[in-house]
């Protein structure tokens, strides 16, 4: 078994299950489990990543006009790795590969692989793309007992959390400038938690807000869970791009800025959602009590 992943979430779900020696090529961006940095990277993106959070909005958003794909994939390395397996997704094209560079890529390659798409939006499908991966790499039994460890950790937390009369109102900021309201499954990882979103609503995509509006909303915590913008350059050398903007909390409001990369994972890794996101979620439980 030979397989491709092209999003981090897909090289986590993988390794989880055991299978991590069966990844032959990773994206740009994969760096967990540390193992997998060795392992040749597929892809690149476009975007320079070491700008300001609201240039790098803007080139997004000048690839769209232009109809260029953010991220490229390298056809000719996919070929010589001779995968059985490609794991995508269809949820982002600023993420990760979008479904369409996914279709041509595949289209190129003989033996043609199974190819796994993930497009998850909220936690039941999340564990519905694990199984999926499960099938594909022949360990469909593993992937139901990941399934049913993630789902007791998520049900601990509903049972230990603090009880509140008036549950605190939360906004959780996947990108800053512009801000943008993280949506999918993270308004239901903060009900969990004992928290009431605002702003971003379950299932449905994140979407940007005017700082004035977001203000207006007066919630009683913020959490900033940035995506870690990291790129392998054109040169081969691997840079992180934090986004350096002041950010003002008005008022009586609480300011949690998540540590580590599993914490922008967790509202923005395109098709589901890394199975260390039931560690960052027990931690999340405790900022509401």
């Amino acid at each position: 078994m030979r397989v491709v992943s092209l999003l981090p979430a897909a090289t986590e779900i993988v390794a989880a299950l055991g299978a991590g020696g069966a990844l032959v090529g990773v994206s740009h961006e994969c760096d967990y489990p540390p193992e997998v940095r060795r392992l040749p990277r597929v892809t690149r993106t476009r975007i320079d990543a070491g700008g300001s959070s609201a240039a790098i909005d803007r080139a997004v958003a000048q690839a769209k006009r232009a109809g260029e794909p953010m991220i490229e994939v390298d056809v000719e390395l996919v070929a010589r790795l001779r995968p059985d397996v490609i794991i995508g997704q269809s949820l982002c094209e600023v993420c990760a590969v979008g479904a369409g560079e996914l279709e041509r890529l595949v289209t190129t390659l003989m033996p043609t692989p199974w190819v796994v798409t993930l497009h998850a939006h909220t936690l039941e499908g999340v564990f519905v793309e694990l199984r999926k991966v499960g099938d594909a790499v022949e360990l469909a039994d593993e992937a139901e007992e990941l399934v049913a460890g993630l789902g007791y950790r998520l049900r601990r937390v509903r049972e230990t959390r603090a009880t509140h009369p008036t549950p605190p109102r939360v906004l959780v900021l996947e990108w800053l400038d512009p801000p943008y309201v993280a949506g999918h499954w993270v308004p239901e990882l903060v009900e969990l938690a004992g928290g009431r979103a605002v702003a971003g609503a379950a299932g449905e995509p994140s979407q940007p807000h005017p700082w004035q509006e977001l203000v207006a909303l007066d919630p009683d915590l913020v959490v900033i869970a940035l995506r870690p913008q990291r790129v392998r350059g054109r040169d081969g050398r691997r840079r992180a791009g934090p986004v350096h903007q002041p950010v003002r909390v008005p008022g009586r409001q609480r300011l949690h800025l998540p540590p580590g990369a599993a914490a922008g994972r967790c509202s923005r890794d395109p098709g589901a959602v890394a199975p260390r996101l039931t560690r960052r979620h027990r931690a999340d439980g405790r900022l509401t009590g």
